[in-house]
């Protein structure tokens, strides 16, 4: 009875491969879904495995739809960390992006030694950078140096291909774990650091720090509020144009005056008279302190409606760029910062503290809240509306994926040693190039945040279930011949290049807040498990910022790596 069912499941899919391709990626995230303890081994490491079983039944997929999703994922990757990664070059972000690259350099010098002294083969070396670097993209682009190999049968190339997915699954989990262990453990302890003192101390440097939060939860303080207040004979506010107002009321604005029961059109000469009703939107604090400017708290006149909104931009003007908040508050008029209120700021997807010292960058998403005519107002002279963008523009889409593959068509040598860009670099440097674009010129190249997301996230779990599926068949194989070895060598990948890295960026490069000493470590080392564990140990979200900067080059550098060591390493498995 079991032979007949696995005989029949094995003609659905031989006659169906697409369906056990999606089987895979469903069954992949469940197991990513485990915990074990605090570790979570994720969607994209638990598709490859599922991969590898479910490919025991000789499933064969095209190569082209592996190459494809794999090409639609880095574009993506290079889209939304293009205006991040360009604003990060700068001279102010020098020693962090210094660090950073000196984390993928080290990463990179400890595979080549590993496969020197071990005599690994290129499949296996670039394998063990997937894993013990937990760089996933690795895995394409070594993929496709591999096909473009002269010097290597496709019967070798196979075996290449396998064996970095073996080395991919073996070093991946300590991949994982090893910085949470560095980041919470190890380098506190050695230097003596408390980190949730820390982070605090750092907070109240930069002028607040709030706590991160979890997916599904919010905050329940509201930062923006509305209140109403009499003007009478004794108040300061008496006489006074709404200009005048919000200049004294710092973080605080006139957004309706009340006159016999109705409100009233107003301009910034507008001047407040006894018996007026004043609105006044603002931050909490600055609210408590207009108790003394007006007359007594008012209610809201009957069936009173304030329309106020939440808008999302995206920073692209280069006079804000580079500013903290403290100084965009300070250095704009009164008249163009009138209603308007900063209620929120993302950097590649996190979150970050609203804090006086926080520098904006080109490409954050600012959240601003107020009246939709001060929020048009003001809205040119920061970036374009998110919400602007609903729909693909599919020209330049299919133009950056057009230019991604001429690119991966380069070849050239280096010390006499042939490399090849290939797709995945290719795709990856077009996908800068137009999420630039985008950022410089927000009219075209629209690709939606959601869209994005989606092509980055179901191409990588579509790709990574291939290549468990097409590794199947020796991969038990491969894990007997290399699995003890690839896991130590794995390890001494995942530890040392951090500690040796940690202590150039903080007694050379200077380098010397704690939070941010440790948040470079984990950015250089695109290490999203530990920059969770710095988090959490942090109580606030003071390490984003630094995490972003050196996560973007970390992203970058260590995807590039993958067609380096294929051209680096000669060692051809035998077969």
């Amino acid at each position: 009875m079991e032979i007949k069912i696995m005989d029949w499941i094995h003609d659905i899919f031989d006659d169906a491969p697409l369906a056990a391709l999606f089987l895979t990626v469903a069954f992949g995230y469940i197991i990513g879904k485990l915990k074990i303890g605090k570790f979570i081994l994720g969607g994209i490491a638990g598709t490859l495995i599922m991969g590898v079983i479910i490919g025991q039944l000789g499933i064969d997929i095209p190569n082209g739809i592996k190459s494809m999703f794999f090409a639609l994922f880095i574009y993506a990757v290079g889209f939304q960390g293009g205006p991040q990664f360009i604003q990060s070059l700068n001279l102010r972000s020098l020693n962090l992006l210094t660090s950073s690259f000196l984390m993928t350099v080290a990463g990179l010098a400890c595979v080549l030694v590993a496969a020197w002294m071990f005599n690994l083969d290129r499949g296996s070396a670039a394998g063990l950078a997937a894993g013990g670097l937990t760089q996933s993209a690795i895995i394409g682009t070594a993929g496709s140096a591999i096909q473009a190999l002269p010097d290597a049968s496709a019967a070798q190339k196979q075996i290449m291909e396998t064996n970095v997915a073996v080395g991919y699954a073996v070093c991946y989990i300590f991949g994982s774990l090893g910085p949470i262990i560095i980041v919470s453990w190890f380098i506190p302890m050695i230097m003596g650091w408390d980190i949730r003192k820390e982070a605090v101390a750092l907070a109240k440097k930069m002028g607040g720090g709030n706590a991160a939060l979890e997916p599904g939860q919010f905050d329940a303080v509201r930062r923006v509020n509305t209140r109403f207040f009499n003007v009478d004979a004794n108040c300061k506010a008496l006489g006074k144009t709404t200009l005048e107002v919000d200049s004294d009321l710092d973080f605080a604005s006139v957004e309706a005056i009340i006159q016999d029961g109705d409100k009233t059109e107003f301009t910034n000469d507008t001047v407040l008279k006894e018996g007026d009703i004043v609105a006044i939107t603002g931050r909490i604090p600055a609210l408590e302190k207009s108790n003394g400017y007006f007359g007594k708290e008012a209610e809201a006149p009957d069936e009173m409606q304030l329309v106020e909104e939440h808008r999302e931009l995206i920073v692209t003007n280069s006079e804000i760029a580079g500013k903290s908040l403290k100084d965009l508050r300070d250095n704009l008029p009164t008249e163009k910062s009138h209603g308007i209120f900063i209620t929120g700021l993302k950097r590649m997807g996190h979150a970050l503290p609203l804090v006086a010292g926080l520098q904006l960058h080109k490409g954050d998403e600012m959240e601003l809240t107020g009246r939709p005519v001060d929020l048009n107002r003001a809205q040119p002279h920061i970036g374009y509306k998110i919400t602007a963008a609903k729909v693909t523009d599919f020209v330049f889409f299919g133009f950056g994926m057009f230019i991604g593959y001429l690119l991966g068509m380069i070849s050239f040598s280096i010390a006499g040693v042939p490399m090849t860009i290939g797709t995945g670099v290719g795709c990856l440097l077009s996908g800068l190039f137009f999420g630039w674009l985008r950022n410089v010129h927000p009219h075209f190249a629209a690709l939606p945040s959601g869209a994005s997301n989606f092509l980055r996230d179901f191409g990588l779990a579509v790709f990574v279930g291939v290549v468990g599926i097409s590794a199947a068949p020796s991969f038990v194989s491969s894990i007997q011949q290399y699995g003890v070895k690839l896991l130590l060598l794995g390890a001494c990948v995942t530890i040392i290049p951090q500690i040796v890295v940690f202590f150039i960026s903080y007694y050379v490069l200077r380098v010397k807040n704690p939070i941010e000493a440790l948040a470079a470590v984990m950015g250089g080392r695109s290490a999203n498990p530990g920059f969770a564990a710095l988090l959490e140990k942090a109580g606030n979200n003071t390490p984003v910022a630094t995490f972003t900067i050196t996560y973007a080059i970390a992203n970058i550098f260590l995807t590039l790596w993958g067609p380096v060591i294929i051209g680096i390493i000669s060692t051809n498995p035998t077969g």
